[in-house]
């Protein structure tokens, strides 16, 4: 096939223990998915209506690269997430049948804008804009799903320049990674490829240039990187 331009690359992740690479097709994200950043944001958490937004899959910044402060914002925040990737697809999936479908887990940045976030909410439009920009979802290599045992217990936390920001356990979570990608499933078809944030424990807060930040999803994964 002959293309006008040259197609851009594929994103992808590195895989812990292998050579080979995790190719990315789409980025979903829940919001809300732990009441007490729900709280601490001013919201309540309705169970039967959750609440998803994308990011670009070009969005990820990997392979302890730096991540640019970006443009447009005087108030960017760190929100620290579980990230669950897909190796098969489907629709209107069981929850069973969406445990079958997870490929790996790492954990990840959901960076977001938050002032323009504050301006979308208030004339109640769409958050593309504070979520879905350049660099905004830093994620750690991924590990394959066959090696991980996750718990109630199990922790996900950030530190900024050795402080804890947030400290959360999957236990917490409103809707657990089956009912996510289940849910999902009735609003698109999943594929390979397509990487899930599941949400964030309550802590956010603002990040500074300079800032230098380490992420850990306990047994899994860990992100480390910078602000630039």
């Amino acid at each position: 096939m002959s293309y006008a331009i040259t197609p851009p690359p594929v994103p992808s992740l590195p895989i812990i223990g292998s050579d080979q690479r995790f190719p990315l097709r789409r980025i979903f994200c829940i919001g809300r998915n732990y009441a007490e950043h729900a709280r601490e944001m001013g919201a309540t958490v309705d169970k039967d209506t959750p609440l998803f937004f994308t990011k670009p899959a070009d969005a990820v910044v990997t392979d302890g690269a730096d991540v640019v402060y970006p443009q447009a914002t005087h108030d960017l925040h760190h929100e620290v997430e579980m990230v669950v990737a897909l190796g098969a697809g489907g629709r209107d999936l069981t929850e069973q049948q969406a445990g079958a479908l997870i490929w790996g887990y790492g954990v990840g940045l959901d960076l977001t804008r938050r002032d323009l976030q504050a301006v979308a909410k208030a004339k109640s439009h769409p958050w593309d804009v504070a979520k879905a920009f350049d660099h905004s979802a830093p994620v750690s290599a991924l590990r394959p799903a066959s090696q991980v045992t996750l718990e109630a217990d199990t922790a996900l936390t950030l530190t900024v320049n050795g402080q804890e920001r947030q400290h959360g356990r999957l236990g917490d979570m409103v809707h657990s990674v089956n009912e996510i990608i289940a849910l999902l499933s009735t609003l698109f078809e999943l594929k390979a490829g397509d990487l899930i944030f599941t949400g964030t424990p309550a802590g956010v807060s603002a990040m500074q240039r300079g800032d230098r930040f380490h992420a850990a999803l306990a047994g899994v994964a860990t992100l480390e990187g910078q602000v630039v």
